[in-house]
């Protein structure tokens, strides 16, 4: 009986490949919601990077202690405040969708405004119960995910920590595994950088100031949960254009509707006039600062990341379609490259 193997060599490597993809796949499917923490660590080392290299390679802090500050850091104000908001968020969409009676309230004397029915009660429950179970899901709850948020942020934190702690070895990794030139991996590193700049930090800030004016502006003119409706300000900010004239704009509208046609128009007025106008020179000023990402790919971003990672997609969503937007920039350079040497 012959101990040789059936399989060409060529069949070998095919094979292993094969193998490769297949157990890749299967770790994948397993991680599934998990995957989340792995690409919110890779987001914020990429953020924290240029602090860890400061306080350890040019002022020669213990590299534990700066890794352990930074996931406190990381953990105490970025995390957490996020986290309280999104847990505000899905409560009162819990509250909407349990009772519907203010927004048909306003759709009544909306209907009567204009002196036309557009709509039935039922009719109208019916969709909001239905956008509401969509926001639901694409929002995780306390009381529904309480261990698969606790190990998501734990995941995370653990990743990130050891990104830092074996920093060289990581890095060295990327350059061993990944399939792509020195120079076409600096190039990706570069734009990664940009992306993560332009998403996450410029997005945040753009969104917190957002958030503070329209909520502001809502109080001043008394609308009604001022506050709740300045923290979805906060997340419709991440979307471009569109943003936070989604919630001035239709309470004012209200406001127009109930009666109260001055502080209507006054809210339009400083939505149009103010708001809007600080959030482009928002957008202009970080652009040329921390990153220019084009509106219509965070758009379009937001609207897959949120499909796929849920609330999280709001910053994923824009970073993976960037990302593979420079993938098929280097994929066609090379394959150029590659045709003028004659290869």
């Amino acid at each position: 009986m012959s101990n040789e193997n059936i399989y060409t060599a060529r069949q070998q490597h095919i094979l292993l490949i094969v193998c490769l993809v297949g157990l890749a796949t299967l770790i994948l499917v397993g991680l599934g919601s998990y995957t989340t923490a792995f690409l919110g660590s890779g987001i914020l080392y990429v953020v924290f990077r240029p602090w860890f290299q400061k306080l350890v390679n040019e002022r020669g802090w213990n590299k534990q202690f700066v890794s352990a500050f930074l996931l406190t850091f990381a953990f105490v104000v970025i995390i957490l405040p996020f986290t309280a908001l999104t847990f505000m968020l899905v409560d009162r969409i819990r509250q909407y969708a349990q009772d519907t009676s203010q927004i048909m309230a306003v759709l009544h004397r909306v209907e009567v405004l204009i002196g036309y029915t557009f709509t039935s009660e039922q009719n109208v429950r019916t969709i909001v119960q239905q956008t509401m179970s969509w926001l639901s899901q694409r929002i995780p709850s306390l009381a529904s995910g309480l261990l698969h948020f606790t190990v998501v942020i734990g995941l995370m934190l653990f990743a990130l920590y050891f990104m830092f702690i074996e920093e060289a070895a990581f890095l060295r990794g990327l350059h061993r595994y990944l399939p792509f030139r020195p120079g076409t991996l600096r190039e990706m590193g570069e734009s990664l950088k940009n992306n993560v700049n332009a998403n996450v930090i410029g997005s945040a800030l753009i969104s917190i100031v957002q958030a503070i004016l329209t909520g502001g502006a809502l109080w001043f003119f008394d609308v009604s949960d001022a506050d709740f409706w300045g923290v979805v300000a906060f997340f419709m900010a991440f979307i471009p254009v569109l943003g936070t004239p989604l919630v001035w704009g239709p309470a004012a509208i209200i406001k127009i509707a109930q009666g109260e046609t001055s502080q209507g128009v006054g809210l339009l007025l400083v939505g149009f006039i103010f708001i809007m106008n600080i959030d482009n020179l928002l957008r202009i000023v970080l652009a040329k600062r921390i990153g220019d990402i084009h509106p219509l790919i965070t758009l379009a971003g937001v609207v897959l990341g949120v499909e796929i990672f849920g609330i999280l997609g709001l910053v994923l969503g824009p970073l993976l379609l960037s990302y593979f937007i420079v993938l098929t920039k280097v994929f066609e350079r090379e394959n150029r490259s590659r045709r003028e040497s004659g290869i």
